[in-house]
This record gives C-alpha cells, sequence and structure tokens, in this order.
C-alpha cells in the first residue's frame, strides 16, 4: 500500500508495468536471437540460436499473458487507482462484460492482438509438421517477434524527454487527470464509481467478437511471413504448402469475426441492419477479400503452376492492409465519419502507428518487387476454358473490390495527407469529399461483382484444370442451370423483390445478382453430390462456395425486401425523432410509430402494446415491454404472438442511445427499436389527487368530463382479479365520458387484509388519469380519488422492420467456415491434424453459440 495515497493498490500495476518492459526486451532479443540464427554457418550455431530465440520468445509470450491478467484484475476489482479501471468498468457493469473492458481502449486491443501473435508463435515454434522445417522457423518468427515488438511500444507508456512512447494501461488516475480531490491522500473514497463501458458495447458479441477478429488479424501474419521470408531467401516456389492452411484459418476466423461485428451492429446500434459500409467495417472487410484473392491463387500454382506473382502480392497486402485497417481505426482519422472508430489518441502514438504500418510496408513490398523477374513464372498463357483461368478472374475481382472499397473510404485520409491534399485539389478542383449517398456507390458497384462472383463461382468448379472438353462440361453445367432459372423465375413470380428506391435498372441488377448467387448455390451443391462423391475431404470447396453465395443470396432478400412496419399514419401521433445513427440523415416521422401506454396500436399485420417498463442493471438504462398480437384478417381475430424488450440509455447529457430488440422466426426477424423515449427523470408531475364522495348509479363531473360509478363488487373474479370469497376486496365499475364525447371504464381496488388497507390504482394512459378507491364515506357513499396528471402522458415511440430470411445470411457464413474448415484439415498432415483441431475448436464452438443466438 502507498503511505501517501490512502487505499491505493500499486502492486497489480507494477506487476503489469515490469512485464511490459519485460515482453519488449524478451522479443527484441528473441528477434536478435532469430536473426543470428539465419545468418549461422553450422547447423551447432543455429540450433544454439533457435533454442535461445524460442527461450525468449516463451518469456514474453508468458509476460503477455501476465498482462493480460494485470489488466483484467485490476477492472474486476474496479481498482480506480488506475486511469484504464477508471474509463473502462464500473460497479453496475455485468461481470459477462468486464473482458470487453479490456479490448474497449486502445491499449488493451494491442495487447489482445500481441497476445495471438504470442500463442500463435508458441505454437508454430512447437510444430513438428516437415511442412515448417528449421529453414522456416527463423525468418517467419523473426517477423512475428518484429510485430509483437511494435505492439509492445504501444503499450509502454514510458517517457523519453517530453515524449511519451505508448500509452501504459497501468498510468495512475491521478497523474493523467489534474483536479484539486487527487491531491488529498484519501482521493479514492470521492470517486464512487467508474465511467464504464460504452453502452454500445454492452452486447454479448462484443465479448467475443473482438477476440476472433483480433485471431483473424493475426493469423494473416503467418502467410505474410511465410512470403517475405520466401523472397529473403530465394525460395520461391516452397512457401505456398506450409502457408496455404494458415491463410485457410485466417479466411475462417477473420470471416467470422466480420460477420460477428454485423451481428453486433444489428443488435446494438440502431440503424436496422447488419452492415452500413462504415469505414471501419470496410477496413476490416479489405484484407479478407484480398487473402481470399490469394488462397485462389495459392491454389492455381499449387495445380498448375501459373499466378505465383499474384500469390505474393495478394498475401502481402492482405496483412499491410490489417496494418492500415488500425491506422485508420485508433488515430482518430475517421472519427467524424465512422461509429466505430477510436478517438484520436495523441500526435506520438499515431506516429508510432504509422511508422508499424511502414515498417511491415515498405520492405516487404521493396523485397516484392526487386525479386519480382526472379519469381518463377510459365509464360504460355492459360486457357479459356480451363478452371485456372476464370479462378483467376475471381480472384483478380476480389482484389480489385478490395481497390475499390479502401479508395473511397481513405477519402478523409487524403484531406490530411500533406502535399496529397494540395495535389488532389489542383486535380479535382477543389477538395475531395464522400460522395452524397456513400452507401449507393458502394451498393451499386458492389451488385455488379456479386453478379460476376456468382456466375464464376457457379461454373469453375465444372471446369477442368489446363483444359476442359466442352462436351463434358455442358453435359455437367446443363441440370443446375436449369434449375437455377426455375427457382429463380419462381422468385420473381411468388415473391418479387420491391426495392425501387433506386429506378427499375438498379432492381434489375438484384435479379441478376440473385439469379447468379442462387445460381452458384445450386451448382455447387449438384457438383459436391454428383462429382465428389460426397467425399468431404474434397468438398470443402463446394461447400465454402455453397456458404458464400446463399450468405449473398440472403443479403439480397433480406434487403431488398425489409419493409418498415411501424407507420405512424395509422394513429397520425409524430415526435422528433432526430437524425438516423448512422447516415446522420433526418429519419422520416412517418416510419416511427408512437404506443400510448395499454393503448393497442395496430402496426402491420400485428396490434402492438406498449405494456410497461423496467430499469436494468445500469443507471439510465430502461427495458420497455411491447406486446405484439397477430391478425388473422380472415376471422377478424387476434392471437398473442410474441413480445419485444427493446431498451434505452439516457446518457448525462440527455441523449439516449437505444438497444433494438429481435424476434427471429425461419422465414423473418421482427426488429425494433426506440426512436424516443421520455426521460422519466424530467417528466415531474404536481397533480394531486381530488377526492369525490359517489354512490351507486351517481354521477360526478372532473376536469376533462364526467363519470358515473356504475357498482360495486365484492371479491372481483376478472381478467386482473382472482380473490376467493374469503378475501375482504372492493372493486368499484366507474364509466368515464370526455368532453369530446370518448367514453372508457376503470376498476380501482381497495383490498383489506392482516397488512392493513391497500389500494391498486387504475391507470387510464390514453387519458392521462390516475383512479383511486380511497374509502367508503360516513354516508356509505364511495370515495374516488381522481388526479388528472400534469406530467406528459406515457408513451414510447418506435420503429420497427421486418427482415424477410435474414437467417440465410448468418446460416451461409457457418457453411462457408465449414468448408474452409474442411479444405484446411484436408491441406496438413493427419499425423498433426490435431493440433489444427485445437487451433479450431474456438471457432467451432463459436459456430454453436451463433446458431443458438438465432
Amino acid at each position: 500500500m502507498n503511505e501517501t495515497f490512502i487505499g491505493e493498490n500499486l502492486m497489480p500495476g507494477r506487476i503489469g508495468h515490469f512485464f511490459v518492459i519485460t515482453a519488449l526486451v524478451a522479443s527484441a532479443l528473441s528477434l536478435i536471437s532469430f536473426l543470428n540464427a539465419m545468418k549461422s554457418d553450422t547447423p551447432e550455431k543455429k540450433r544454439g540460436w533457435m533454442n535461445f530465440g524460442s527461450a525468449l520468445f516463451g518469456l514474453h509470450a508468458i509476460s503477455v499473458l501476465v498482462i493480460f491478467s494485470s489488466i483484467f484484475y485490476i477492472c474486476s476489482h474496479h481498482l480506480y487507482e488506475y486511469m484504464y479501471a477508471y474509463k473502462h468498468a464500473s460497479l453496475e457493469l455485468e461481470s459477462k462484460y468486464l473482458l470487453a473492458c479490456i479490448w474497449e481502449g486502445q491499449e488493451g486491443s494491442f495487447l489482445l492482438w500481441a497476445l495471438w501473435h504470442a500463442l500463435i508463435g508458441v505454437f508454430l515454434l512447437r510444430n513438428k509438421e516437415t511442412n515448417f522445417n528449421e529453414t522456416w522457423k527463423a525468418p517467419v518468427m523473426s517477423i512475428v517477434s518484429v510485430a509483437n515488438f511494435f505492439l509492445m511500444m504501444m503499450i509502454l507508456g514510458i517517457y523519453f524527454f517530453d515524449i511519451r512512447i505508448g500509452n501504459s494501461p497501468f498510468t495512475l488516475t491521478r497523474n493523467e487527470i489534474a483536479a484539486p480531490i487527487f491531491s488529498q491522500p484519501n482521493y479514492l473514497s470521492f470517486i464512487k464509481d467508474g465511467m464504464g463501458l460504452n453502452v454500445l458495447l454492452r452486447n454479448y458479441w462484443m465479448v467475443i467478437h473482438p477476440p476472433v477478429l483480433f485471431l483473424g488479424f493475426a493469423s494473416l501474419l503467418i502467410p505474410f511471413a511465410f512470403a517475405c521470408s520466401s523472397l529473403m531467401n530465394n525460395a520461391y516456389t516452397d512457401w505456398i504448402k506450409p502457408s496455404l492452411p494458415w491463410v485457410l484459418f485466417g479466411g475462417i476466423v477473420l470471416g467470422i469475426g466480420i460477420m460477428m461485428g454485423g451481428k453486433w451492429a444489428y443488435e446494438s446500434l440502431s440503424f436496422g441492419g447488419y452492415w452500413a459500409w462504415d469505414p471501419v467495417e470496410n477496413a476490416s472487410l479489405v484484407p479478407w477479400l484480398f487473402l481470399i484473392a490469394g488462397m485462389h491463387t495459392m491454389l492455381i500454382y499449387r495445380a498448375t503452376g501459373h499466378s505465383l506473382h499474384a500469390s505474393y502480392l495478394f498475401i502481402l497486402l492482405s496483412f499491410i492492409f490489417v496494418l492500415y485497417s488500425t491506422f485508420l481505426t485508433r488515430t482518430g482519422i475517421l472519427g467524424d465519419t465512422s461509429v466505430h472508430s477510436f478517438t484520436e489518441a495523441g500526435k506520438a502514438i499515431n506516429v508510432m502507428i504509422g511508422i508499424f504500418v511502414l515498417s511491415f510496408t515498405i520492405p516487404s513490398l521493396g523485397l516484392f518487387f526487386s525479386r519480382y523477374k526472379k519469381i518463377p513464372s510459365i509464360n504460355k498463357e492459360e486457357s479459356t476454358d480451363s478452371r485456372e483461368f476464370w479462378m483467376f478472374i475471381g480472384s483478380l475481382l476480389f482484389f480489385l473490390s478490395g481497390v475499390f472499397i479502401i479508395l473511397i473510404t481513405s477519402i478523409p485520409v487524403y484531406g490530411k495527407t500533406p502535399g496529397l491534399s494540395r495535389l488532389i485539389e489542383k486535380i479535382h478542383g477543389g477538395p475531395l469529399a464522400m460522395p452524397e449517398d456513400p452507401e449507393f456507390l458502394y451498393n451499386k458497384v458492389m451488385i455488379m461483382v456479386a453478379i460476376i462472383i456468382g456466375l464464376l463461382t457457379a461454373i469453375t468448379q465444372y471446369l477442368k484444370y489446363k483444359s476442359t472438353p466442352r462436351p463434358a462440361f455442358l453435359k455437367k453445367i446443363i441440370y443446375p442451370t436449369l434449375v437455377s432459372a426455375v427457382v429463380v423465375a419462381m422468385v420473381a413470380v411468388f415473391y418479387p423483390f420491391t426495392y425501387e428506391k433506386h429506378g427499375a435498372g438498379f432492381l434489375i441488377a438484384i435479379y441478376l445478382a440473385f439469379f447468379s448467387s442462387a445460381y452458384a448455390v445450386i451448382a455447387n451443391g449438384w457438383y459436391m453430390f454428383s462429382v465428389t462423391g460426397n467425399n468431404l475431404k474434397k468438398a470443402g470447396s463446394s461447400v465454402s462456395h455453397v456458404g458464400f453465395t446463399l450468405m449473398i443470396v440472403g443479403i439480397l432478400i433480406s434487403s431488398s425486401n425489409k419493409k418498415v412496419i411501424s407507420d405512424s399514419k395509422v394513429n397520425g401521433i409524430q415526435v422528433p425523432t432526430g437524425n438516423d445513427p448512422m447516415t446522420k440523415k433526418k429519419e422520416d416521422p412517418t416510419e416511427n410509430l408512437t404506443l400510448i401506454r395499454d393503448v393497442p396500436t395496430r402496426m402491420g399485420r400485428y396490434e402492438v402494446t406498449y405494456q410497461k417498463d423496467s430499469s436494468g442493471n445500469e443507471k439510465g438504462r430502461k427495458f420497455y415491454h411491447l406486446n405484439f398480437d397477430e391478425w388473422d384478417e380472415k376471422f377478424e381475430t387476434k392471437k398473442p404472438a410474441f413480445s419485444l424488450e427493446p431498451d434505452v440509455y439516457i446518457m448525462k447529457d440527455n441523449n439516449m442511445s437505444s438497444n433494438p430488440d429481435t424476434k427471429s422466426f425461419l422465414h423473418k426477424d421482427v426488429f425494433s427499436y426506440i426512436s424516443y423515449a421520455i426521460n422519466s427523470e424530467q417528466n415531474t408531475d404536481t397533480a394531486q389527487f381530488k377526492v369525490y364522495d359517489i354512490g351507486e348509479g351517481e354521477t360526478a363531473f372532473y376536469g376533462n368530463g364526467y363519470f358515473t360509478l356504475n357498482k360495486i363488487t365484492q371479491n372481483p373474479v376478472t381478467d386482473k382479479f382472482n380473490f376467493k370469497p374469503t378475501d375482504l376486496a372492493l372493486m368499484a365499475e366507474l364509466k368515464f365520458v370526455t368532453k369530446d364525447s370518448f367514453s372508457f371504464t376503470s376498476t380501482p381496488l381497495i383490498i383489506a387484509d392482516s397488512m392493513g388497507v391497500s389500494q391498486w390504482i387504475d391507470t387510464v394512459y390514453s387519458q392521462n388519469l390516475y383512479v383511486a378507491f380511497t374509502g367508503v364515506s360516513e354516508n356509505r357513499k364511495i370515495k374516488i380519488g381522481i388526479k388528472e396528471a400534469t406530467g406528459l402522458i406515457d408513451f414510447v415511440t418506435v420503429k420497427t422492420f421486418e427482415f424477410p430470411w435474414i437467417v440465410l445470411v448468418w446460416l451461409g457464413l457457418i457453411i462457408m467456415a465449414l468448408g474452409m474448415q474442411l479444405s484446411l484439415l484436408h491441406r496438413v498432415t493427419w499425423k498433426n491434424a490435431y493440433k489444427w483441431t485445437s487451433m479450431v475448436i474456438s471457432s467451432i464452438i463459436l459456430f454453436y453459440l451463433f446458431l443458438l443466438a438465432n
């Protein structure tokens, strides 16, 4: 304990900071050892340096685990003397979100990335497969050590003169915040709670999405390292085989991680969807597109010897753009255009991130282009009737898609880059700005990509490498082609797409993309059963293609036929709803339906009742219970369907953050979020009850009309009450008639038991009226208390969508990942397959979580 400041627990921070320095030094020394192993001229020296480097890397990995554990301890024990815990943890935070506190901040996310690098490095060092022999270990591990050296620098937090190198997660709050209380020995007694996790991150997907995403990012380093190592050692043809399993693994995990982010957005953000072409979403997608392009060119090379240059380029760029996505996300350069990006962390850390990116980009691409002419190639062009020709076209299309996406996404960067901004202004005639409707720009380009990719995915499997006899090809492809045409025709007739926002031309493009994607699903399924003979070891690519194109089918259907069912024209009540959180455009008030408490309101085929609200565990969080009854138009009856509980956080500045709730069916999701809610703390009510003495059959006047006491019932048995004959309860049945001739009933209740006399106050929310049975007067008349509330009527405004067949999106992802896992296990020696199984077991578990969550 500190002798000056009461209650401080400095030991976890000291341990954590000590191991940050240890991890940094160990990574640097392991790098030196691996480099010496590469230069050693005898096997004994090489083995000695490798053993020393392996031991140091093991120390580095242990140190990273200790750092991670220290941060978790600090956050979970709410040690607010540490700035990291104060910024990210709070007492109200549920325990399941404590892990998310670690990677909410810059430092924790860098640490998570380093942790995956460390664990992968340990796996590589212990790997005994012949594909990864001693020739590869030293150069590959040297590159892993360089990456983790940079990541440790990011969390070092040591001053070099006036410049702080990295941001330490173990800095003390009193050293970071200038406030008078921190000069007092008992300052911790004034800190009642931390700031807590961002309300948008309080979702179970944020506990598992970032680790999976960062595992995907970390795994892309390994094929990058193999490619660089082969260029350094002039071993141009040997790197494909040992790196291909890592490419498949990265494709699985990064793809899952990206779509888990989509699932989080679907469940936590109120823009009504799972993808919004947000810049940070794009920055994570681009490396995956480059990786998939590289995967296919590597398969081409293994089969034919073609596309080795392209394989190098695509694999190098996949990890380079992981680093570039880090630059976009963490420097704050996208702060005005993305809901995901971190705020700016300071000039020093931004410079460090820039150096990190350039330290991998310049040497790797420089090495590639300097060795370009030495890389073997086959001068003979591929035949247009060969599998490799169309596989390369597909790979090139994936690559160009990634280039297009990143060029548009980086527009905010151009204006902040000295020299480049002036050049663009000179050429463009002014500053370059994002298009007015960037979402449509992405969609209209990517819909054309989807058309071509779908067609290529459908037919390429039926082609042979080098050359394909035309009669045999036509015989195999004719049946899936006819079946696909029939399926699409039936969809067009019985379930037409209704998306007409951008005109008939774009609608036609949607139909073409649907045909090509459905064609790919059917053709690959047909190929899997008719050609591979259900041999799962050989069917991995077909399964992956079915999953990928099924996901595209789900995206097209759910996006094209998505409809808003909350139509305020039904009840005519409109409230200000503000701007859409993603597009920043003014929301259409007619698409937001206002629900008055306890008043059933028609919403499409449903009748919705806002029944109650309840407070969540976190301060300012409130859940709204919405009951949906489904109408049977034929019989004009309704039946209970389901309930939703969207919630909101009322912030300290009275802004509102809304989290949607979803009811999933096989064929659709009903998705609803709160677009406007009353701040109950500001909605004060100063009205008092006014008591009336009234007899049975008599009438009395109140502020907005009159009411009549119809009868008194002893121990009533109704939908609301079920008293026994031995109970002592009286219920008054009152009829109210307003000045505008609306009538309604109210049934307040008074109960006497061993605990005394209690009242059940009836609330008529449509009239802002509270009615109480307060007692019986001396002349045996009934005392009725009426309060006409002065506060706002209790209501909530919701926006509700129907997403048809969105289940196909998530199902397609799972099938694609399983197919890639089959391909992965097919390409490693079965003697060591258990090691790869242990590497992917976490993703398999996440598949099941994914299914259960739906």
